[in-house]
């Protein structure tokens, strides 16, 4: 079948440059206020891309904070004739949060949740993360049953709207059979919460006509016999095409049938504002394996025999997919050896105590002695090698795409067959790979018979798109046609598979599909094309892609997992949007007005408000560092006087130093004045206006006073370790003037505990280089990385005595960031040195030799980005947790954005970073603000108005 368009035309056109229209923009400014109304080009392009190969230029994006503003902007597409998107993550595969209308940002404001009795139930709005739903339930020994592997990036909402279910969920814990309740609001304006005693009455006597067609759908299909049977054989099995029309028998009235028909609708039926689900128990005793079988039929025949022994898991990867993670930590080397059917099976049970797990040991080892395996294998209850178990598992995605050719595209589809028949449906899948010239994985769900299947196809000539139409076309043909299966199984239908709605479920019940679309949406303005599509091309249309871009992000997937966590997520771009634009920019023609366009805005919007903390690298499946391009671009935005400076700026940093200092007592005598802050901040402002926002920082009302340049006396005589007392702390000092320093307190605790400390006399006008690395300074960074290096040698007697920093972005900057700067010889020293962090040596070193006297009641953690890439999390909060009765650290705690300096020169960036944090410790109060980074510690302590300080003061206090 010929390709629908030529994939070069999927460029931005030239007439979108200046964005929405004015008209459209103002009138939404009226309903939501223009804070709320995104309408420059780069908005359109940065919200035109999901996680799926399809792209559609949404005309403006709304951010709206109410129910009451969705109506509105309803009621307007309706008198406009413009179609209405709802988009919360975009992590959708099938390009569910796309649309050429209006885009309602249903993640921005949308994020909350209340836990209900006990843990039981769980209140939650529809922009909230699902990582965040659980880690609400965390302390209550639940979770939500949906375990979709996207949870780290996907919403509750989409996980409703989109039946989405996971590796453990089956068809008994998921949104269809799990949610209790929710509220939605109807494009007619009608709004229902099902939970309320007089729903029913209010939906009836509100929207009778589809109150009365759904009822008039129910005896349809009731009447029909074979047609009901149909449906509880398909459901038996997971099943996400088309609306969920199990709904009609298994609802009694019309809100009942409509509460589960909105589960699945993929935002084409209302709003859903709201729900309230039954959770699940979080059972944390587990006993998990790994084998390999010789073939996918013998994997496939082990699965049932552990089901019927109570596995709650049963992931089958075949040999492609154990193909793409050889190398990767965990994974034996002996698998590169395996045969070409070989066939991984994850068996994981997970019971509620230590009795009903030696129970079910018992049968699964028998179960495990009957198999017939490739290798031997065994079950483990230690959770650091069951991690590894899953890392495997859930590194596919990221493997094979993040190793695919440049230019292509990935595709992940998941479809369902029935369990007796499943080894069949993934060989015969195996053998459409070939058919087509496509190289493909098969994995899934082998529990339920849900199968994913991987594919990395080109999109950039007409045959490529007309391959790619023969192969979804033999793939329907395979899963209906030959197995009557499932073509969706849990990602919901999506422009991929709608146009073969028909094909799965047949002419008549698509036709009530459509019935109920048209009674719930008359006007056909909620997401057209989505779910249900008269074009029979529709799933070749509107397909982008992929230009080749910078090495540091061409691996891109545009998956979204790095979104919640950037820093910048909620002022302007997200690392995937970053990528996004840059594709984009490499789309068009030289000379091109749309691309100067895009550059113009680039700067601040990408480049100068990116944090570069490398929180995205931690949450990319590919492990893509988007902050390392931004720097780049920094850097190669100075001129060689620009790097001069800089350089010079390394070789007299001591002088640095101690301007840095008097610029703080100055600004302090300032402050104390009255009328100073104010002329101050004044002052500042009118400089940043002159210069430059980027290189003259911003005057914080919150600015410490200056450290003092006196510290501790020490001896190298007998010193367990060098202390490496970071620059960021010689300079800020403690803004509540505390009876100790920090140098004071980290000197005193360790030779409490044995463990004394020297701090070399030479060590002032060193630094780990951050401040030359984060704005892209090359030399400057050169020149500090080697200086530090060559002092560390000869301090630490080369390599014989380890080293403390006591700033945790410091430590990150002299063991990682240092590396690519140095000379041979100086890389080889450093690979000799032993660094910990404070966190490390207080959690480590320290606390077991101290006595705790006594701990507070509570401490509030804040785990900065610079311990989470060192993997130094899990100390923090086991360090805090031995001295706080309660140690907590919060759901929305990401990084600050200070980033060294960059919440001085962008205070804007920090205050939306913190934002949902600060939101979440107003309801609480604890007795300590606990961290391990000082500019960090500012950066928070502006946000909250909390002292947040050093971990290390407290552990000195109560070790006294």
């Amino acid at each position: 079948m010929p390709p629908a368009h030529h994939p070069t035309q999927d460029r931005v056109p030239e007439d979108l440059v200046g964005g929405s229209p004015a008209w459209l923009r103002a009138d939404m400014a009226a309903i939501v206020g223009e804070a709320e109304v995104h309408g420059r080009l780069i908005d359109l392009v940065r919200y035109a891309t999901d996680a799926s190969p399809y792209r559609m230029i949404p005309k403006i994006i709304i951010t709206p904070h109410t129910v009451e503003e969705v109506a509105q902007i309803f009621a307007y597409a309706h008198s406009k004739n413009i179609s209405v998107t709802i988009r919360a993550s975009g992590s959708s595969l099938s390009g569910q949060a796309q649309g050429d209308g209006i885009m309602i940002d249903a993640r921005k404001h949308w994020a909350g949740t209340r836990v209900l009795d006990s843990g039981r139930r769980l209140h939650v709005r529809p922009g909230t993360v699902m990582f965040r739903a659980n880690l609400a339930l965390a302390s209550y020994g639940f979770r939500l049953g949906p375990d979709p592997a996207s949870y780290s990036v996907a919403t509750v909402g989409g996980v409703i709207a989109n039946n989405s279910s996971g590796m453990c969920c089956g068809t008994v814990q998921n949104s269809y059979k799990t949610l209790e309740s929710l509220a939605f609001l109807l494009p007619s304006g009608t709004r229902i919460n099902t939970a309320d005693a007089d729903a029913e009455a209010t939906f009836a006597n509100a929207e009778p006509t589809l109150a009365a067609g759904l009822l008039t759908i129910k005896r349809e299909i009731e009447a029909d016999t074979a047609l009901v049977e149909r449906l509880r054989r398909k459901y038996a099995i997971k099943n996400t095409t088309g609306y969920t029309m199990a709904a009609f028998l298994d609802g009694h009235t019309p809100l009942d049938i409509f509460r589960r028909l909105l589960i699945g609708s993929e935002g084409t039926l209302a709003f859903i504002s709201e729900g309230v689900f039954e959770t699940v128990p979080d059972d944390k005793h587990r006993l998990t394996s790994f084998m390999i079988f010789p073939d996918m039929h013998t994997a496939c025949a082990a699965v049932k025999p552990f089901v019927d022994a109570g596995a709650m898991a049963a992931e089958l990867c075949d040999r492609a997919s154990l193909r793409a993670v050889e190398g990767k930590p965990g994974v034996p080397d002996r698998w590169k050896q395996l045969p070409g059917d070989a066939t991984g099976l994850l068996i994981e049970f997970r019971e509620p105590n230590e009795a009903r797990l030696n129970e079910v040991e018992q049968s699964a080892r028998e179960v495990l002695a009957s198999l017939t395996l490739q290798e031997s294998a065994d079950f483990t209850r230690d959770p650091q090698i069951a991690a590894q178990y899953w890392a495997v598992r859930s590194g596919l995605l990221t493997s094979i795409g993040g190793a695919r050719k440049s230019g292509t595209s990935v595709i992940l589809e998941d479809v369902c067959f029935p369990i007796d028949r499943l080894a069949e449906g993934a060989v015969d899948l195996q053998h459409l790979f070939e058919r087509h010239g496509y190289d493909g994985a098969v994995f899934g769900h082998a529990s339920v018979g849900n199968l994913h299947f991987l594919i990395t196809p080109s999109f950039n000539t007409p045959a490529d798109i007309q391959r790619f139409d023969g192969f979804m076309r033999d793939v329907v043909a395979i899963v209906v046609g030959k197995y009557d299966g499932s073509l969706k199984a849990e990602h919901g239908t999506g422009r991929n598979i709608a146009p073969f709605v028909a094909a799965e479920w047949g002419a008549k019940l698509t036709e009530l599909m459509w019935r109920v679309k048209n009674l719930a949406d008359p006007a056909g303005i909620l997401s057209p094309g989505v779910l249900l599509t008269r074009d029979a091309e529709a799933h070749i249309k509107n397909l982008h892609t992929v230009p080749t871009v910078e090495k540091e992000i061409d691996r891109c997937i545009e998956c979204g997992y790095c979104e919640p966590v950037c820093p910048s997520r909620n002022i302007t771009t997200t690392p995937r949007q970053r990528i996004a634009l840059r594709r984009e920019m490499l789309r068009q023609p030289e000379n091109s007005e749309v691309a100067r366009a895009l550059l113009a805005e680039y700067n601040y919007d990408a480049i100068e408000t990116c944090a570069g903390d490398g929180s995205c690298a931690i949450a990319c499946p590919v492990d893509i560092n988007t902050g390392t391009l931004m720097k780049e671009f920094r850097h190669r935005q100075h001129t060689q006087t620009h790097e001069d400076i800089a350089l010079r700026a390394a070789e007299s940093w001591n002088e640095a130093e101690a301007g840095a200092r008097v610029a703080l007592r100055t600004n302090s005598i300032a402050s104390s004045v009255p009328g100073g802050a104010f002329l101050a901040a004044s002052a500042l402002r009118a400089t940043r206006a002159v210069v430059s926002k980027d290189l003259v920082p911003g005057w914080l009302p919150n600015i410490p006073p200056a450290a003092s340049s006196d510290v501790p006396t020490t001896t190298r005589d007998n010193a367990a370790a060098v202390y490496f007392h970071a620059c960021v702390n010689r300079i800020f000092g403690d803004s509540t003037q505390q009876d100790l320093t920090l140098p004071e307190a980290m000197v005193a605790v360790s030779a409490r505990a044995g463990m004394p400390l020297w701090i070399p006399e030479d060590l002032p006008g060193t630094c780990c280089g951050t401040v030359w690395h984060s704005k892209g300074y090359e030399d400057g960074h050169r020149y500090m990385a080697n200086l530090v290096a060559e002092k560390m040698w000869k301090w630490s007697s080369e390599g014989k005595l380890p080293i403390v920093c006591d700033a945790s972005s410091c430590t990150l900057g002299i063991t990682e960031e240092i590396s690519k700067h140095l000379t041979p010889e100086n890389a080889v020293r450093h690979a000799q040195l032993t660094i910990y962090d404070s966190v490390t040596w207080a959690n480590d070193l320290l606390l077991p030799r101290l006595a705790i006297k006594h701990r507070i009641r509570s401490a509030a953690i804040h785990p900065v980005c610079s311990v989470q890439q060192l993997g130094l999390t899990a100390k923090l909060k086991s360090l805090t947790a031995a001295l706080a009765e309660t140690a907590v650290t919060p759901i929305y705690a990401t990084c600050c954005a200070f980033a060294g300096d960059r919440g001085f020169l962008h205070p804007e960036l920090s205050h939306s970073a913190t934002a949902e944090e600060v939101a979440e410790l107003a309801h609480s109060d604890h007795d300590r603000y606990v961290c391990s980074n000082r500019t960090c510690e500012i950066g928070m302590n502006l946000a909250t108005g909390k002292d947040y300080r050093s971990v290390i003061f407290l552990l000195e206090e109560l070790s006294r």
